[in-house]
């Protein structure tokens, strides 16, 4: 768990206060947004952007957001930023905080899915049905919940497909259920965020990374990685959150909170899903495109995957259990099946 000097925090709480005071104007109330990636990433562009402006305009302006310049903190830090107070508005992935969200670990497992939009509804409706009342998440107000429609294998000089292959394999991953997963397959995980992996790639630390296929674009990673393994059901996943401070939300209007609840829920998470769903297949051309080997893993391989997962579920229910869940394969079965359902329509 992360946390803050009381100097820290209310240096940062000075700094937000002080911007939002100059940009405030007529509107009745400004929120200040902290954003971890560049104003060029497509999360900021089509996805950020668009939520700001739609909350204006069901609020017809009475309520603005603003997303400042800088992020106010590290991306890890950024649900303490929006549950102290630091930032009213923050998102950021779940895994960054492992222990504090144990009952969120079963959605980054293998086999997820990889239907973005299907997958962030169904993790919304099972944070609806099963964890809004779990602790771990006091203090703010969820706004949306989302994942990014499967990562995959990628390698920077060889094919990989079989279980063989993956052994020994130096790769980058990002969170505990990625290391869990490739320590399994016998391969060694190197921790580090995908911002890292161009120069770790360049320099021989690492010789593959764990991806979405968009993130091999969108990092500039096409120059170092051409080998692409692909599980049809995603080789892992990662959980994301949009929040809100809880006073905060607390002290809007009610008219404002009722034109809010409008568009957020499980509408926001469905459109950070879509979001995925256009940038994932774009990349899977423009890397086919660009000559990079596309491959399926093998059936041994998703056999191998299959089993390491049924280990992971086994273990995690003990420990969600331990973490408030009352009853985490049933939360897991909803989750699946809801997915299921949305991702056939």
């Amino acid at each position: 768990m992360f946390h803050f000097s009381s100097e820290k925090i209310k240096g940062a709480i000075a700094a937000a206060a002080l911007i939002a005071s100059t940009i405030q104007g007529a509107s009745a109330e400004t929120l200040t947004m902290s954003s971890w990636v560049p104003p060029t990433h497509f999360v900021h562009t089509d996805f950020l952007v668009p939520f700001t402006e739609k909350v204006a305009e069901v609020t017809e302006g009475r309520v603005t957001v603003t997303i400042l310049p800088a992020p106010l903190a590290s991306p890890p830090q950024h649900w303490e930023l929006a549950r102290n107070g630091v930032a009213d508005i923050t998102w950021g992935n779940f895994t960054y905080e492992p222990e504090r969200f144990v009952s969120m670990w079963f959605a980054e497992f293998p086999n997820a899915g990889t239907n973005a939009e299907a997958q962030s509804r169904a993790l919304w409706q099972t944070y609806e049905k099963y964890l809004a009342d779990n602790t771990a998440f006091d203090g703010v107000k969820m706004l949306a919940v989302g994942m990014f429609g499967g990562g995959q294998l990628h390698h920077g000089s060889k094919t990989v497909t079989s279980p063989e292959d993956v052994a020994n394999v130096k790769f980058r991953m990002g969170g505990p259920i990625q290391e869990k997963l490739l320590t399994s397959l016998g391969a060694v995980p190197v921790a580090a965020p995908a911002t890292k992996a161009y120069e770790m790639l360049e320099s021989g630390v690492i010789d593959g990374s764990l991806h979405t296929m968009e993130s091999v674009v969108n990092f500039r990673l096409e120059n170092s990685l051409k080998h692409h393994t692909i599980f049809p059901n995603g080789f892992y996943d990662a959980t994301f959150f949009v929040i809100m401070n809880g006073a905060k939300w607390d002290g809007l209007s009610d008219q404002d909170k009722a034109a809010i609840e409008g568009i957020i829920g499980e509408k926001l998470s469905a459109a950070w899903g879509k979001n995925f769903d256009l940038q994932n297949p774009a990349a899977t051309d423009k890397l086919g495109a660009a000559g990079h080997e596309i491959v399926d893993a093998s059936p041994e391989l998703i056999s191998t995957v299959d089993s390491i997962y049924d280990t992971m579920v086994a273990d995690w229910v003990t420990a969600a259990k331990s973490a408030g869940v009352e009853d985490p394969q049933a939360m897991l079965n909803f989750y699946n099946d809801t997915y299921k359902s949305l991702a056939g329509k």
